[in-house]
């Protein structure tokens, strides 16, 4: 099979409409056909470039862990960090972003790292997919004096998905107020002096 007519971006194209269709309907709503119909591509196209299901999981696994950089970079904390206050705004505003903006692609996330974890064909790519956004974390945390970087990011990070998790899909998450910058600057200046301890 010829692979399809395509410009350089086929590839993100279907992972960013898988990445969509899992944000929209679950799961359930990611087969290579909907990917097909969804991204207007002619049938069979998404097979060609992910041939099984488990193949595109993987690439919404590195799209995403793309996207989430980009924002960071974008969003993130200046270079060279100047103090925990730069840093905590910083943080706050990349957690806003995700609860508004970007609830659909945080949502996904969610859904689609509980098949890597029942899927041990995927854990590899999940990891490594969530290996720069703790490097990350680690270098601004080095900055700031943390004396074991790579600890005190694992924790951050798993303080910061715990929270965006609580407020897109926890219990209350339908019936709390919309997201408040200033109280997000207010939890993650206290999350970011807790790893620096």
């Amino acid at each position: 099979m010829s692979p399809p007519e395509h410009g350089p971006d086929r590839r993100t194209l279907i992972a960013d409409t898988a990445i969509a269709l899992v944000a929209a309907g679950g799961l359930r709503a990611l087969t290579h056909r909907a990917v097909d119909g969804a991204a207007r591509l002619p049938a069979g196209s998404t097979s060609y470039y992910f041939r099984t299901r488990t193949a595109l999981i993987a690439a919404c696994y590195q799209r995403l862990a793309e996207l989430d950089l980009a924002d960071f970079d974008g969003d993130g904390p200046p270079q060279p960090l100047p103090d925990r206050a730069a840093a905590a705004a910083a943080l706050a505003g990349l957690l806003y972003r995700w609860l508004t903006e970007g609830r659909a692609r945080q949502l996904a996330r969610f859904e689609l790292s509980l098949e890597a974890a029942r899927n041990p064909e995927l854990e590899t790519d999940f990891h490594r997919a969530g290996r720069a956004s703790r490097a990350r974390a680690a270098g601004i945390l080095a900055a700031l004096g943390a004396d074991r970087p790579e600890a005190a990011a694992d924790l951050l990070v798993a303080w910061a998905d715990g929270l965006l998790y609580d407020r897109l899909a926890g219990a209350f998450a339908r019936s709390r107020p919309a997201p408040d910058l200033a109280e997000l600057t207010s939890v993650t200046r206290r999350m970011i002096d807790a790893v620096l301890r």
